[in-house]
């Protein structure tokens, strides 16, 4: 699939895209490689650390800086995905400012490219290392590109339509932000606690499930070639709380995933895909063994 022509722009940017790359890490402390450091930190969640649940605040906050402060480096080499993260965000937001999505109620989220790590305007200070991420106090999703190498490297996920649908997930956060399903959900964390970690997984299952709504859009609209679902598939697969313990090397228990396991994001995304309804995504009146 070539992403880069999902709308034509004549090579500009969309306005809904800020590059702050060549802004570095703000003094966030990294180091042992993007996805490495996701394990780290969804392990923390995984055990209970934080409180849980998808206050990415909590997890900011356990992250030490320095206060050193750094540059970026914007690699020319990165200016193809750019480009494609820019008219996917435009043909992604069209998709869900149109009748099949929420129509006249959704409002625009922004991108932001980052580089090493993040200042958001609700959620604190983010290294890259959290991997791709929305923050609903500002409305707007965040991403180093690195992340895509290491999807790719490690993870055994490559492929454009893997990358453009990690920009669908988020933007599917942002279309809960708008409906109030995220609010209501932290709402639910806070009132019962020891339903934190189910609660989670049926708003990430929702996420990709919204996914897979706009891919069926792009698929009617004759975006979609050979092996383009399959490369959204094996991102959904590589991105299951039990592939990521699997990686980390520990137990694979289902009592501590907070985003779903591998076939059941592939599950709702392909939900999304193949139904092509809003309806069909509602993950939260099912019953738990079912997601």
């Amino acid at each position: 699939m070539a992403v880069v022509k999902f709308r034509n722009r004549g090579g500009g940017l969309s306005g809904n895209l800020e590059d702050r790359r060549a802004m570095g890490g703000k003094g966030i402390a990294a180091g042992g490689g993007v996805v490495g450091i996701v394990v780290v930190v969804l392990l923390q969640l995984l055990g209970g650390g934080g409180g849980g649940g998808i206050d990415i605040t909590d997890i900011f906050g356990q992250i030490q800086t320095d206060g050193s402060g750094s540059t970026g480096t914007v690699d020319p080499a990165d200016e193809p995905l750019v480009q494609e993260m820019s008219d996917a965000l435009d043909d992604i937001q069209t998709f869900w400012a149109s009748g099949d999505g929420l129509g006249s109620g959704y409002d625009d989220a922004t991108l932001v490219l980052f580089t090493e790590g993040v200042s958001t305007g609700g959620c604190g200070n983010a290294p890259s290392s959290v991997g791709p991420f929305y923050c609903p106090a500002d409305q707007q999703a965040y991403i180093d590109l690195s992340f895509f190498k290491e999807l790719d490297t490690r993870f055994g996920a490559p492929g454009d339509f893997a990358r453009v649908y990690v920009l669908a997930h988020e933007i599917g956060h942002h279309v809960q932000n708008l409906e109030g399903t995220s609010g209501g959900v932290r709402q639910d964390q806070q009132a019962d606690p020891g339903r934190a970690n189910e609660l989670s997984v049926r708003l990430e299952l929702q996420a990709d499930c919204y996914a897979g709504l706009w891919g069926r859009s792009a698929q009617e609209r004759g975006l979609i070639e050979p092996g383009d679902l399959e490369e959204g598939l094996g991102a959904a697969e590589a991105v299951g709380d039990d592939s990521i313990q699997e990686q980390a090397g520990v137990e694979v228990s289902s009592e501590s995933w907070t985003h779903g396991s591998s076939e059941s994001r592939q599950r709702w995304f392909r939900n999304g895909f193949d139904t092509g309804d809003l309806a069909k995504c509602d993950t939260f009146t099912i019953p738990a063994d079912q997601l």
